[in-house]
């Protein structure tokens, strides 16, 4: 794949939440952003509003009609698809993709949706000779990423660990919109990547305690809080069994029906909200942690998925079909390149033992 750097990226629902902040960083990063979505007048008054070069293009287009996403990515170098429910987005924009032969990458965090992806277009990717890389964001690329990192040379994991520390969790309502689709694939039913696989559970998740590095410490978790890199890591690294943790309080929040949308603290519309995950893998004694801290989980979406389309569009990347962050990136220089700016990133030295990994108590 040759460089294209400088063509034009498209973001599909460029005026969502999480659309904004790519958007932004894209402009930030030098690289050109084409306003997409359904809606001509949001993107519209969006470009009117973004700092920077004025006459950004607008193209509006439908996931439900292929020809308008067809006048949309014409000339496009890559696209970016940020508008959920990516159950319903993903398909679409991706047989676009494919048609247009440029890289397609999402901020998927709907589980399901992103197997259906790795399911449904491995092949034809691969034959179109296109890189898709589906939820490079925090939920699925960064664990993703962390794990990989962990590990090092190594491609086998005996135990995965993730655990998230949210400070809170006002959901936006792409999340609420993606979280009821995913409950009614899942008919109520949980999700948890156990024995190679990912299967349904009906009983109610487990609960205890995780160790997080200081200051955070020990905090109440629920477990088997399955996100989008349940599937990513087991691409391409093989992890028979994937432990998920989420703070208690965030779970709280998300689920809470009256919880209100973030709300911006500073300069580049980002919430108060700090996150914390721990990634711990065991790979035969060795045990190894992997560590980021930042602000907004949506805003450091940004920040992923355009280092993945930057170094896909310098020709960094030498891959074809629907491929894991993980899998074609340097996961260790990945996660370097964003620090200190967008987060905060530490690789622990092998250990024995529990040394170095964070430990669940129920």
């Amino acid at each position: 794949m040759g460089s294209t750097q400088a063509a034009p990226v498209l973001v599909y629902g460029a005026y969502g939440h999480t659309g904004r902040f790519v958007v932004r960083e894209l402009l930030d990063r030098g690289l050109t952003p084409i306003l997409s979505g359904r809606d001509a007048d949001k993107l519209r008054a969006l470009a009117a509003g973004l700092p920077g070069p004025a006459g950004l293009e607008v193209r509006a287009a439908s996931a439900d009609d292929p020809a308008s996403l067809d006048r949309a990515l014409h000339g496009a170098g890559a696209v970016i698809n940020c508008a959920g429910p990516f159950a319903a987005t993903a398909a679409p924009v991706i047989e676009a993709a494919l048609r247009a032969r440029i890289p397609y990458l999402d901020v998927a965090a709907e589980v399901e949706a992103v197997s259906d992806t790795f399911t449904r277009f491995a092949d034809r990717a691969r034959e179109a000779g296109v890189v898709v890389v589906p939820a490079m964001a925090f939920y699925g690329g960064l664990g993703d990423l962390l794990a990989t990192a962990a590990l090092g040379d190594a491609t086998a994991a005996d135990e995965v660990h993730i655990a998230y520390a949210l400070s809170s969790w006002h959901p936006t309502a792409g999340t609420r919109g993606s979280g009821q689709v995913s409950r009614s694939r899942r008919e109520g039913r949980r999700l948890v990547y156990a024995n190679g696989r990912l299967g349904h559970r009906g009983d109610a998740a487990p609960t205890g305690e995780w160790s997080f590095p200081a200051p955070i410490g020990d905090r109440a978790v629920v477990g088997e809080f399955t996100t989008a890199d349940s599937v990513t890591i087991p691409r391409h690294l093989s992890a028979p069994d994937i432990h998920t943790f989420m703070t208690l309080d965030a779970v709280k929040d998300v689920l809470a029906p009256d919880a209100a949308p973030p709300a911006p603290v500073d300069e580049r519309g980002r919430s108060a909200q700090t996150f914390l995950v721990d990634v711990t893998v065991r790979a035969g004694g060795i045990r190894r942690r992997a560590v980021v801290r930042g602000q907004d989980i949506y805003a450091v979406s940004a920040p992923l998925v355009v280092e993945a389309a930057h170094q896909i569009l310098g020709g960094a990347v030498k891959a074809a079909g629907v491929v894991a962050p993980g899998e074609i990136f340097d996961a260790h220089a990945f996660l370097r390149s964003l620090a200190p700016h967008h987060l905060s990133y530490e690789l622990g030295e092998p250990g024995t033992g529990a040394e170095g990994a964070g430990t669940s108590r129920r």
